[in-house]
C-alpha cells in the first residue's frame, strides 16, 4: 500500500513538472492565469509532493542535471538499512536493593526527626484544642475503658458461659453446635462493647479535623481491630473453658498461647497506627521505608518469640488436626524447623519490599500469612463441626462409628477452599511479585484453567459421593484368618452379591470418572482430544486382538458374576482348587485354602464351580455301634440331643432341621453303622457337628449304647448327599474347611 501511494505521488510530481516544463517551453502560462500565479502554483505543488514523499520515507527528486554528452549508466539505489533497537534492560534487583539500603540508612536521621515531632503535633492548644497531656490521658482512659468493659462483661457472663460450655463437648452431638454458637455470641458481646465505647468516644471528643482527632480515631479503630482479631482465637482456644475448646491443647498451653497471640497482634496494630501517623505527617518516602524496615525486624522478633514459646501448644493443636488434614499434622510434628523458616521468610520479604520499593513483595507475603492462618482456623472449625455430626473421628457421637455424609461434604469443601487459597497465593506471587505474566495474560490463563479446575473438582465430588454410597457394601464379612485357624473353621457368613461385585464396580467407576474428567479438562485448555480418543480406540483394538486369553478371562469373569456363581466369603470348589473366595479382579479370582494357601486362578481356567456356602447345607456322618444296640432307643436319644441343642441360641439361629438319627446305613461283622444328619445354614456346620458328637459321647454310654471298636473313621456326607433320602451308595465327600470330618471315638 505504501509503495502504491509513493508511486502515485511520484506521478503527480512528474505531471506537475511536465506542466511547468511545457509552460516554460511555450513561454506563456495557461489561459486565465498570470505568470506569477502560475509559478506560485507550481512551487506549491512541488513543495507539497516533496513533504509527502518525505513523510512516506521516500527521497525527494534530485534537481535535474545538465545533459551530458554521453548518457551515464544509472546506479541501483542502496538497500534500506535495518536498525535494530535493543530492548531496554530492567533495573537490576540487586543494584536496586543496594541503592535502597543506602537511602534507608541515610533516611534514619530523618525518621528520628519525624518521630520526635509527634509529641509537638499533639499540642493543639494554640488552635483551641487540647494539650498533649490532656489528650493522651483522655485517649488512654477511653482505651482502658473499652478493654475493661470487655473483661467486665465477660466476667458478668461467666456463669452463662460455663453453663453453655458444659454441653458444648463433641459427645453431645449436634446439640453442642448450638452451645458453641451461644458461646461465640457471648464473647462477641464484649467486642461489641469495645466498638460502642470507641465509636462513642470518637463521636463525642474526636470529631474534628486536627491531627489529635485523626490520631485518636486511628488508635481507637486499631483497638477494635485488635479485639476483633483476638475473638477468633478466643473462640478456638477458650482459655477458661476447656470443655468448649475446639483444638487439642491443654489448659496451660491454651492460656499462654492466647496471651502471646494477643501481644503479637497488639504489636502489629500499634506499628500500623504509627505508620499511618508518619504518612499523615508527609514523611519522606525514604524515611517511611526505614520505618518499615524497623517494623520488619520487630515483626520477625515477635513471630519467632511466638513460635518458640508456643511450640508445645502448636504441636498439640496441629497434631489434633492430623486425622483429617495429615499435612497440618506433619507441620505440628516439625513445628520448630518449619515455623521459624516461614516467619524468617515473612520478615525478609517485608524488609526487601521496603528497601527496594517493591511494595507488592510485602503485600504478597502478608496475604500469604493471612491465608495460611485462615486455613488453619478453617480446618479447626471444620473438624470441630464434623466431629459433632456423627463422624468417624475420636470424640464422635455414639450413634455410629462409620463415616457419614458430613465427612464427605467436609472433604469436598476443604478441597474447594484449598484450591481457592492456592489460586490467590499464586496470583499474588506470579503476577504482582515475580512479574512472570501480566494481568491480562493471567486472566487469559485462569479463564481456561478455571473451567478445567471446576471440572476436576466436580469429578472429585462425584467420586467422593459414589465412594460414600458404596462404602456399606465394601465391608468384608469374612472372619479373621488367625481366628479362623484357632477355631478350626473357615470364614463366617459370605458377602452379599452386591458386596461381591462392588469392588469391580468401584474400580470401573474410578477409571471412567478419571478419564472423563481428564478429557474434559484437556479440552478446556484448548487441546484437541480427538486424536487421543482415536489412539485409545486403536490401542484397545490391538489389545483385544493380541491378548485373546486376557479377553477370555475378562468375559468369563463377567459371566460368572452375572450368574452369581460365587461371592466373597463363600467356599467353592472349581476342580483345580478349592477354598474361600477372598477377592477377585477383572481377570482372576483368589481362593484361600483351609490350610492357608492362596490360589489365584484366571476366570478362563475356572471351569465348573461347586458352591458349598449357598442357601443351606445338610451334614451326614456315620457312627459304629455294637450289634445289640436298641435302634429305637438310639433314635429317641438322638432326637433328645437335637432338641437340647435347639435350646442354645447360637445353634438355634443356624439350624434349619434339627439333629436326628437317619437310620442304619450298613451292618458290619461286629457292628452296625448308624447315620445321623442335620440341616443348617452355610458357614459353620462343623461347630454344630462337634457339639452333637460331644453330647453323644457324653450321654450314650450312660444310656447303655456302646460304640464299636476297630472300625473305620466317621464319614461325613454334605451337599448332594442330602438329595438321597436313603443315603445308600453315596461316595464320601471331602469335608471343606468350614465342615471338617469328625473323628470316631
Amino acid at each position: 500500500m505504501n509503495a502504491l501511494r509513493t508511486l502515485a505521488l511520484a506521478l503527480t510530481l512528474a505531471l506537475g513538472l511536465g506542466v511547468a516544463a511545457q509552460a516554460q517551453t511555450a513561454g506563456a502560462p495557461p489561459a486565465g492565469l498570470s505568470q506569477e500565479q502560475f509559478d506560485s502554483l507550481v512551487d506549491a505543488i512541488s513543495n507539497s509532493v516533496s513533504e509527502k514523499l518525505k513523510a512516506e520515507g521516500a527521497h525527494a527528486p534530485a534537481p535535474a542535471a545538465a545533459p551530458a554528452a554521453t548518457p551515464a549508466k544509472s546506479k541501483a539505489p542502496p538497500p534500506p538499512k535495518i536498525v535494530r533497537v535493543e530492548p531496554k534492560a530492567g533495573p537490576d534487583p540487586f543494584a536496586a536493593f543496594i541503592d535502597g539500603t543506602v537511602k534507608v540508612v541515610d533516611a534514619l536521621p530523618v525518621l528520628g526527626v519525624q518521630l520526635a515531632r509527634i509529641p509537638s503535633l499533639l499540642d493543639q492548644q494554640t488552635e483551641g484544642g487540647r494539650g498533649p497531656s490532656t489528650f493522651l490521658l483522655l485517649l488512654c482512659a477511653v482505651a482502658v475503658a473499652a478493654v475493661a468493659a470487655e473483661a467486665i462483661l465477660r466476667l458478668l457472663l461467666h456463669r452463662f458461659r460455663t453453663k453453655l460450655a458444659a454441653n458444648a463437648g463433641p459427645e453431645n452431638g449436634v446439640r453442642s453446635i448450638a452451645h458453641l454458637v451461644g458461646l461465640a455470641v457471648l464473647d462477641g458481646l464484649g467486642v461489641l462493647a469495645v466498638w460502642l465505647i470507641c465509636n462513642a468516644a470518637t463521636g463525642a471528643w474526636f470529631t474534628g479535623t486536627t491531627g489529635q482527632d485523626k490520631l485518636a480515631a486511628a488508635v481507637l479503630a486499631g483497638i477494635f481491630s485488635w479485639r476483633l482479631y483476638i475473638l477468633l482465637f478466643r473462640v478456638i482456644l477458650q482459655p477458661e473453658l476447656p470443655t468448649a475448646r475446639l483444638c487439642a491443647a491443654d489448659d496451660h498451653e491454651a492460656k499462654t498461647m492466647y496471651l502471646r497471640i494477643s501481644v503479637v497482634m497488639l504489636v502489629i496494630v500499634l506499628m500500623r497506627i504509627l505508620g499511618q501517623v508518619l504518612v499523615a505527617m508527609r514523611t519522606p518516602a525514604e524515611a517511611v521505608a526505614a520505618f518499615q524496615v524497623i517494623g520488619g525486624f520487630l515483626y520477625l522478633a515477635t513471630f519467632l518469640w511466638l513460635a518458640y514459646r508456643s511450640r508445645v501448644a502448636a504441636r498439640q493443636w496441629f497434631g489434633g488436626l492430623g486425622e483429617l488434614a495429615p499435612v497440618i499434622g506433619g507441620l505440628g510434628r516439625k513445628w520448630i524447623p518449619i515455623a521459624p523458616l516461614f516467619f524468617i521468610a515473612l520478615g525478609v520479604t517485608l524488609i526487601y519490599g521496603a528497601v527496594s520499593g517493591s511494595l507488592h513483595v510485602g503485600s504478597a507475603m502478608v496475604l500469604t500469612l493471612n491465608l495460611v492462618v485462615g486455613v488453619l482456623i478453617f480446618e479447626t472449625l471444620m473438624q470441630a463441626f464434623v466431629r459433632r455430626l456423627d463422624s468417624q473421628l475420636a470424640g464422635r457421637t455414639p450413634a455410629s462409628s462409620t463415616p457419614k455424609l458430613p465427612d464427605v461434604v467436609a472433604r469436598c469443601i476443604r478441597v474447594a477452599v484449598l484450591i481457592a487459597v492456592f489460586v490467590m497465593i499464586a496470583e499474588s506471587w506470579v503476577v504482582q511479585v515475580l512479574h512472570l505474566v501480566n494481568d491480562s495474560e493471567w486472566e487469559q490463563l485462569t479463564k481456561s484453567s478455571r473451567t478445567a479446575g471446576v471440572t476436576l473438582f466436580v469429578a472429585f465430588v462425584a467420586w467422593e459421593l459414589f465412594k460414600y454410597m458404596t462404602e456399606p457394601y465394601m465391608g468384608t464379612k469374612t472372619k479373621d484368618p488367625a481366628q479362623a485357624i484357632a477355631d478350626g473353621d473357615a470364614a463366617a457368613g459370605p458377602a452379599s452379591r452386591l458386596s461381591t461385585m462392588m469392588p469391580l464396580m468401584r474400580r470401573t467407576a474410578a477409571v471412567l470418572i478419571i478419564l472423563i474428567a481428564v478429557m474434559v479438562a484437556l479440552q478446556d485448555f484448548g487441546i484437541n482430544i480427538t486424536p487421543l480418543i482415536a489412539g485409545a480406540s486403536v490401542f484397545g483394538i490391538a489389545i483385544s486382538f493380541g491378548s485373546q486369553t486376557l479377553v477370555k478371562d475378562i468375559v468369563s469373569g463377567l459371566f460368572y458374576l452375572s450368574d452369581d456363581a460365587f461371592r466373597v466369603g463363600e467356599y467353592i470348589d472349581c476342580g483345580k482348587a478349592k477354598g474361600t473366595v477372598e477377592g477377585f479382579t477383572l481377570r482372576s479370582i483368589k481362593l484361600r485354602h483351609q490350610n492357608g494357601q492362596v490360589h489365584t486362578i484366571p476366570f478362563g481356567q475356572l471351569g465348573q464351580i461347586t458352591n458349598f456356602s449357598r442357601d443351606w447345607i445338610t451334614t451326614k456322618f456315620n457312627l459304629r455301634f455294637a450289634r445289640d444296640t436298641d435302634i429305637e432307643k438310639l433314635r429317641k436319644a438322638s432326637k433328645k440331643i437335637g432338641a437340647d441343642m435347639m435350646e442354645m441360641p447360637a445353634i438355634a439361629d443356624q439350624v434349619l432341621a434339627p439333629f436326628k438319627m437317619q437310620g442304619v446305613a450298613d451292618i458290619a461283622d461286629n457292628a452296625i453303622v448308624v447315620r445321623f444328619k442335620f440341616t443348617a445354614k452355610p458357614g459353620n456346620p462343623a461347630a454344630i457337628q462337634r457339639e452333637a458328637m460331644k453330647r453323644m459321647f457324653s450321654t450314650f454310654p450312660a444310656l447303655g449304647f456302646e460304640f464299636a471298636t476297630g472300625g473305620a473313621a466317621v464319614v461325613v456326607h454334605t451337599g448332594p448327599a442330602s438329595n438321597d433320602p436313603g443315603g445308600e451308595g453315596l461316595p464320601p465327600l471331602p469335608a471343606p474347611a468350614n465342615m471338617p470330618a469328625a473323628a470316631a471315638g
